[in-house]
């Protein structure tokens, strides 16, 4: 079922407390747009392997990737502080991960929807924005199988092109999403694979516009490529 958040500090407490419970957790305060924001996330992801069984392998290949905070979700936090303007603006976000984009664009004044396939991450979701004093909306979704009603002015996505078995439910979904005359905005680090998604952006009927952007992470400069895709337009 899908919830808004709420600034509670009995339910973020709780909630945090039952997440330290289960995960080792790791903390990160960032500032973006003149505003500092304070995430959560799991310290460790790949000890995060040893509870996936086998056979929900076999069925989703689903990998713990929600649990980290990745550089071209910063960049892209990055992006819509200082080129885009979110105020009132309905947006959803495909694999969230623990929600970084997400409250990003909810403090910007963006009407939020976050979505993971992962249960797991909905709960670090939830808990960010009740950190971040954030109202959004939690639901899971899966790309493959999109039964979301809505459509929304803007899609997001951090980070997911990383399958090539992804790149086509990833372009089916972001057309069920959209609404006519909206875009979406997918950071990616400039992974080859990401070109073959732009070809089938380009198959479907999508023109991109590429915005290349740069994130100082921890010891290094990350090169991040974000994408603008709309339907039936140029430049």
């Amino acid at each position: 079922m899908p919830f808004s958040t709420r600034p509670d500090l009995n339910d973020f407490h709780s909630l945090r407390e039952a997440l330290a419970r289960e995960y080792d957790l790791a903390e990160s305060p960032y500032s973006f747009g003149g505003r500092e924001f304070f995430f959560t996330s799991v310290s460790d992801s790949y000890a995060l392997l040893d509870r996936i069984t086998p056979e929900e392998f076999l069925r989703d290949e689903q990998m713990p990737y929600w649990a980290e905070i990745w550089p071209s979700s910063l960049a892209l936090c990055s992006f819509l502080c200082e080129e885009l303007q979110l105020k009132g603006v309905s947006a959803v976000e495909l694999g969230a991960g623990v929600g970084v984009v997400s409250i990003v664009a909810a403090s910007r004044g963006g009407k939020v929807l976050a979505t993971d396939y992962s249960p797991e991450a909905l709960r670090f979701i939830r808990c960010n924005a009740l950190a971040n004093a954030m109202g959004i909306r939690v639901e899971r979704l899966d790309w493959r199988n999109v039964m979301q009603p809505r459509k929304f002015e803007m899609v997001l996505a951090a980070d997911v092109l990383y399958e090539r078995v992804n790149l086509l439910p990833i372009i089916t979904a972001i057309d069920q999403l959209l609404e006519s005359g909206g875009s979406a905005y997918i950071a990616d680090p400039r992974r080859r694979m990401a070109e073959q998604f732009l070809e089938l952006a380009a198959e479907n009927g999508f023109s991109v516009t590429a915005y290349a952007r740069e994130y100082l992470g921890v010891g290094k400069l990350v090169s991040v490529n974000i994408y603008r895709l709309r339907r039936g337009e140029h430049g």
